[in-house]
């Protein structure tokens, strides 16, 4: 039984004291009417769910809030599980949660993509378990699903996901807990994927928020040189909030963290929403900010190992990111604009964009899946429709592509994508 049905047979759901936060045109509001700009990092210490050991969240938030984090970002749950624990440790120390609904069964597949009702259940359970939660920031309904243009079919199907569960979470009377998409930063693919999942002028289809996740970045660059400067012009006057959903390239390191400063400058502010940085936990691929012990044999076995590095224990920062990283959020402090004197008709809505020989193949404004629909199949077909269509901005060919080794970005450029490689590529 969910720990929010239980709540509720109880008579009240868990709440903690800490204000909401909602998505008002291209920016991030808490309740009590600040903008809101994310400090956050990956944080999935084990496959399947790491907001299920209170003991554990409990040392890391503590460490968190000292590196200056405000969000942490999950990428798989159980929605079983009993989560009180963990949310209110982060809660205590003011940190945010936002989680992927997604599973490694329940994925949306770029290839041969497909929405239906055991997806859609699996979500929603997800959504009915952490809604109850104040300092749930909001759900991701897909990580790196298009990495190369003939995956691009895939794109209605993302915005289908998001539509059936936001109506959803309206049905119920949630509150209006954000509901967006975490992309892969592919220079030729990055705009036409931003713009189709915020045009058509329909809200109730369209994500409430765009990540990124880019390693653009590698220290030392520049603002102009890392390509950020692009990633900007594509961003300006964007309809959703907009954040960097991974990022943090260590090579050729060490990570300076310099790109936190133009993220949180004058030249960014103003239409991005922020960073997560990954990840927390060092592994082999020598991204993490903190490790539990020293490494040991690959093949080593025992409580809370995996892969040679143990997944539990009292958080040791790592030398010099986590104090290069601590420096950078000490001396950004964003107050940006607040709620009361914010017009969100100052953002511009996009155009959905016309499908480009060899590249983006998605029609214009196509009529979008409905639920039991699978591309290429009589349940739907991605044709144009009248009205929508435009073109999207060219990227720019000389931006870098770095990528964290053995990510999903990287495993999603090959065929297929099973939900073992997904399982692989998470943890390599």
């Amino acid at each position: 039984m969910r720990a929010s049905l239980i709540a509720a047979l109880c008579g009240a759901a868990t709440t903690f004291a800490i204000p909401t936060i909602e998505a008002v045109g291209n920016k991030f509001f808490t309740s009590d009417g600040d903008q809101f700009f994310i400090k956050g990092v990956a944080y999935q210490l084990v496959p399947d769910d790491p907001l299920v050991d209170t003991e554990q969240c409990t040392r890391d938030a503590t460490l968190m809030k000292k590196l200056g984090v405000n969000t942490i970002r999950v990428y798989h749950v159980d929605a079983n599980g009993d989560h009180d624990g963990c949310m209110k440790a982060f809660s205590d120390a003011g940190i945010y949660t936002m989680v992927d609904m997604d599973t490694f069964s329940t994925y949306i597949l770029p290839n041969d993509p497909y929405w239906n009702q055991d997806q859609f259940d699996s979500y929603s359970g997800v959504l009915d378990t952490f809604q109850q939660y104040d300092n749930l920031l909001g759900l991701f309904v897909g990580n790196e699903i298009i990495a190369i243009n003939n995956q691009s079919h895939a794109a209605p199907f993302i915005k289908a996901a998001c539509r059936d569960l936001k109506a959803y979470r309206d049905s119920k009377g949630y509150r209006k807990i954000p509901v967006g998409y975490s992309a892969t930063d592919i220079a030729e693919l990055r705009p036409w994927i931003q713009d189709y999942l915020t045009c058509g002028g329909n809200s109730s289809e369209n994500i409430d928020f765009y990540g990124l996740n880019s390693y653009q970045w590698c220290d030392p660059t520049t603002y102009e040189q890392s390509g950020y400067a692009n990633l900007q012009e594509q961003a300006k006057n964007f309809p959703v909030p907009i954040f960097f959903s991974e990022t943090g390239c260590n090579k050729p390191g060490p990570r300076l963290f310099e790109d936190q400063a133009a993220i949180f400058g004058e030249d960014m502010i103003h239409d991005w929403s922020g960073a997560i940085i990954y990840e927390w936990l060092q592994e082999a691929n020598d991204y993490g900010l903190i490790s539990y012990g020293p490494t040991v044999a690959a093949t080593a076995t025992g409580a809370n190992i995996e892969g040679g590095f143990s997944r539990a224990g009292t958080p040791t920062p790592v030398s010099p990111d986590f104090s290069n990283l601590s420096e950078q959020w000490a001396r950004i402090t964003p107050t940006g604009v607040a709620r009361s004197d914010y017009d969100a008709s100052s953002v511009s809505t996009r155009e959905c964009p016309a499908s480009t020989p060899g590249g983006w193949l998605v029609q214009g404004n196509v009529a979008l899946p409905t639920l039991g629909a699978t591309l290429g199949s009589s349940t739907y077909s991605s044709m144009p429709s009248a009205t929508g269509t435009g073109a999207a901005a060219a990227a720019s060919p000389s931006e870098t592509k770095n990528a964290v080794a053995g990510s999903k970005e990287i495993a999603s450029m090959g065929a297929g994508l099973a939900g073992v490689m997904m399982i692989f590529t998470f943890w390599l």
